[in-house]
């Protein structure tokens, strides 16, 4: 297989009434009211408020199986800087995106101040960090008045993750994207260690599970290390080919080969770890669409087959996705939200805030319902 050098890259509820009919007689006005019809509707399992799309005329109701939680009582909703938000949990989900975390900003870069500043842009807006499962798993149990979103990492470079070693113990370097996420966690209680990390095991300038070779001070044999730990904090992991292969110029063979040494990779450091997701290098497809989900490839070192399959797959752009319970909901294609040069945070949350198809994800508070 040719290996190409990496580059750095890259409620309204309608109740029906009779109208009553107002009759005047002589010196006296006498309402005759006729009966109610039943206004009280059939609560679907997991039953969703009716909703009114604005991206379509015509809304179909989630199937049984999407959809197990009774409707959601009337509550007043949460008060946030920006004023009340009513729940709408058919609304949008942010999944940002960041790569390099470094000095200034750049092309597939942020600096360390901009993102503390969009970490707290998130939580001051009512923002909640949850895990890829949680969003396919549709377990999502957000506070009411919140919205959650998905951190996205990809890359797996040392400006995400560095170890600084300090009296022969190793510490998180705060100066990291993790190290400044866990400080900021430490600060904020409400949030947890949630998001996703979309791996390199063996790519070029550092990036293989977050640094190698020396590169930026990180020593190989740390590599295993930070893909444990950033399990047993709580983030997920996720793959993203070997060495970030343009798959789209590929066999089918390569692409296999891509994939399935990605997963066996994160399998050598956490055995027996579900890889669930998949992050396109560029946001290229294979020329065979269907090897994204689903493939394997034969290892000769063991002699085995090492099958993948990945149940959500990551576009690099697209804005905020749609909520699990909306009906159109696609984890085979999810956008995102890149961050990066001049690619504001700012600008997407301004538009989730209004009304319209990006209207954000508003929880109830009971995740036993789905409110809009």
């Amino acid at each position: 297989m040719a290996r190409q050098k990496y580059p750095i890259r890259s409620c309204t509820v309608r109740t029906t009434q009779r109208v009553s009919i107002l009759v005047k007689t002589v010196g006296a006005a006498v309402w005759v009211a006729s009966h109610l019809l039943p206004s009280a509707a059939h609560a679907l399992s997991r039953a969703i408020v009716r909703p009114e799309r604005p991206e379509s005329a015509i809304w179909q109701p989630a199937k049984p199986a999407q959809a197990q939680r009774a409707q959601s009582p009337n509550k007043a909703p949460a008060t946030a800087p920006n004023g009340p938000r009513v729940p709408n949990e058919l609304g949008r989900i942010p999944i940002v995106e960041w790569h390099q975390v470094v000095v200034a900003d750049g092309t597939y870069k942020v600096s360390r101040e901009r993102f503390r500043a969009e970490l707290s842009e998130l939580h001051t807006r009512g923002y909640v960090p949850v895990n890829l499962s949680e969003m396919l798993d549709k377990t999502m149990d957000v506070p009411a008045g919140k919205t959650p979103v998905l951190f996205t990492f990809d890359d797996a470079s040392p400006s995400q993750f560095r170890y600084i070693e300090r009296n022969g113990a190793l510490i998180v370097d705060p100066t990291s994207a993790v190290g400044i996420l866990l400080d900021f966690i430490k600060a904020h209680p409400d949030w947890k260690a949630k998001g996703l990390f979309c791996m390199l095991p063996a790519a070029e300038a550092g990036h293989a599970f977050f640094g190698d070779k020396g590169i930026d001070g990180q020593k190989t044999e740390w590599r295993f290390k930070k893909v444990q730990f950033l399990a047993q904090q709580g983030f997920e992991l996720c793959n993203h080919t070997l060495w970030h292969a343009k798959l789209s110029k590929y066999s089918d063979a390569v692409v296999q080969e891509q994939l399935a040494r990605g997963v066996m990779a994160i399998d050598s450091a956490m055995p027996g770890y579900k890889v669930r997701g998949f992050a396109l290098p560029y946001g290229l497809w294979p020329k065979n669409r269907a090897l994204a989900f689903n493939g394997s490839w034969y290892d000769k070192k063991s002699q085995r087959d090492v099958r993948y399959r990945h149940e959500a797959v990551f576009e690099v752009a697209g804005g905020p996705a749609r909520s699990p319970y909306d009906p159109e909901f696609n984890p085979k294609s999810l956008p995102r939200v890149p961050l990066q040069g001049g690619t504001k945070l700012s600008a997407t949350l301004d538009q989730m805030d209004k009304p319209g198809k990006w209207a954000r994800y508003v929880s109830d508070g009971n995740p036993k319902t789905v409110a809009r």
